[in-house]
């Protein structure tokens, strides 16, 4: 039996409940979600609920007609005056017994008080199994991450000459029923959800000119409530395209009789939209590039992408998955392969296509790499010089701690072992690296520094360090004349790296740009010193 915090539905997918496709509404979808996240609250509130927000939405498939969505929901912690509902969805064909996740999403609600203080939750007591205890966990990290990052900004690309998003704007408008409101009178939320799902799709439909499909929602805040006999407005626009995705922001406002008559309404809600293009293998899905013409559509294009390293840093940190041993063992004897191994993969790293924002992430599935790009007033045969020292690391990284030197294989490949300091309240880390460092074969090949981790007999694991590995990162360095270069660095992150880059992907840390900075000085410095 389920856990007496839980609640669990399952609905047989009817025509009614489809899109002209036959698969499942996500508005649908949305209002039973929202439906057993609120009876799960409700019961660990014991009164009324409502909903503040609803987070984290990533669907990975849909269901069709004649299939069985089962939803479950459970309150996974509950703070001083709200708490976080988890929901599960899964689909399973009645022709099946296997069970396909279709999405999980986190939800916030509060009490609803009947005065004017604000309800105090109970917190939620016997976790039992070791995933209640991860999600107890978790939803405070979730809760920390959503305050930390709503009003974070930083330095973001400029904008390409595109389609206005003002072309993609849309309005609609619905009158609240009874059927659509609650024994209270307020108006469902997952009916507003859904309405405002509908708003979002003909935005998405009007710039790419095809039917998208709808993989995530940001952010749904619930601002107030609106009852039967209210009009709500739904508006809708594109904010933002990136290579694989559309973001739509949809704001809704509601008006009594006497608001409609003077023109006042109230916020009620508002919320951002993922759209991805369906695609068959093989293709390239692609979005029109969009551009604003207006002082609020330039609010809304650099926000959506504050949202996006949002996202991306909250999927990476919160992700509990285990990684395999990333290390290799180091022996001579395995020199010549490690060494264009580690070379090999830096360059097939630095050409990927399509990376995004100032300090540039590139994303698949389950990778996540960082570039950035310095232009030193140096020669690049210098900054190689000095780059492929790791021993001087420290003196403009502060991310080092230390840095020795372990075996000298030959003047291309070098084992190091560094130190770093703790960050965010973490353990101190320490990494074993081969360094692989090459010149140019020709004219316009770039000078390379190539790090992964190593194991060495050597060097076992330090007291008070967190033993942790990198996979491929490392440096490439293009001359551009005589005396200036182009410093590219990479680096697939990891969990061990992941602290350290954490607060830039999510915006609320510069370090690597300071990092950045802090090296061309080191490196245009050190050339002063030897000329002089």
């Amino acid at each position: 039996p389920d856990p007496p915090m839980s609640e669990c539905m399952c609905q047989s997918i009817q025509p009614c409940h489809a899109d002209h496709q036959g698969d499942l509404s996500a508005g649908q979808l949305l209002k039973w979600m929202d439906t057993i996240a609120c009876l799960a609250a409700e019961r660990h509130a014991g009164m009324a609920c409502v909903t503040l927000s609803m987070d984290d939405i990533q669907f990975e498939e849909t269901g069709r007609v004649g299939q069985v969505i089962t939803i479950k929901s459970k309150v996974n912690r509950a703070f001083t005056t709200s708490m976080e509902v988890g929901i599960c969805v899964s689909v399973q064909d009645v022709r099946e017994r296997v069970e396909r996740l279709v999405c999980v999403a986190y939800s916030t609600f509060v009490g609803k008080p009947a005065g004017p203080q604000k309800v105090l939750l109970r917190p939620v007591e016997d976790l039992c199994s070791a995933e209640e205890q991860l999600q107890h966990s978790l939803a405070s990290e979730r809760r920390r991450l959503r305050l930390y990052n709503e009003q974070t900004f930083s330095t973001l690309r400029d904008p390409l000459s595109a389609v206005s998003t003002e072309f993609t704007r849309v309005e609609s408008i619905e009158l609240v029923l009874p059927p659509h409101a609650n024994h209270h009178g307020n108006t469902f939320r997952g009916q507003i959800m859904a309405w405002m799902e509908n708003a979002a799709t003909v935005a998405a439909s009007r710039l790419c000119g095809c039917f998208p499909s709808l993989r995530s929602v940001d952010m749904f805040r619930f601002r107030g409530p609106s009852s039967v006999g209210d009009r709500l407005v739904f508006k809708a626009v594109v904010n933002n395209t990136f290579n694989n995705s559309i973001e739509v922001g949809v704001r809704v406002e509601a008006y009594n009789c006497e608001e409609w008559t003077a023109n006042k309404p109230r916020h009620i809600n508002s919320a951002f939209l993922i759209y991805q293009l369906a695609n068959t293998p093989g293709d390239v899905p692609a979005f029109p590039q969009v551009t604003y013409t207006t002082q609020d559509g330039e609010r809304r294009y650099l926000s959506a992408i504050v949202r996006k390293r949002i996202r991306m840093a909250r999927k990476h940190i919160l992700s509990c998955k285990e990684e395999a041993p990333l290390s290799v063992p180091w022996d001579k004897s395995n020199q010549v392969y490690l060494g264009y191994n580690n070379v090999a993969a830096l360059t097939v790293l630095a050409g990927k296509q399509d990376w995004e924002v100032a300090v540039y992430v590139h994303e698949e599935v389950e990778l996540l790499c960082v570039q950035v790009q310095m232009e030193v007033m140096t020669s690049a045969l210098h900054a190689f010089t000095l780059l492929a020292d790791l021993t001087l690391r420290p003196l403009w990284d502060k991310h080092y701690l230390s840095c020795e030197e372990v075996e000298r294989a030959d003047e291309e490949e070098t084992v190091y072992h560094i130190k770093c300091p703790p960050i965010n309240g973490g353990k101190s880390r320490d990494f074993v690296f081969l360094l692989s460092k090459r010149q140019p074969c020709k004219d316009g090949d770039p000078y390379v520094v190539a790090l992964r981790s190593v194991t060495v007999t050597t060097v076992p694991p330090v007291e008070g360090f967190l033993r942790s590995e990198a996979k491929c990162a490392g440096f490439l360095i293009h001359s551009l004349g005589l005396n200036s270069c182009k410093v590219c660095y990479y680096n697939q992150v990891t969990s061990g790296v992941l602290p350290y880059v954490a607060g830039n992907l999510a915006g609320w840390s510069k370090s690597m740009e300071e990092t950045a900075s802090a090296c061309t000085t080191f490196l245009e410095r050190d050339l002063i010193t030897t000329l002089f």
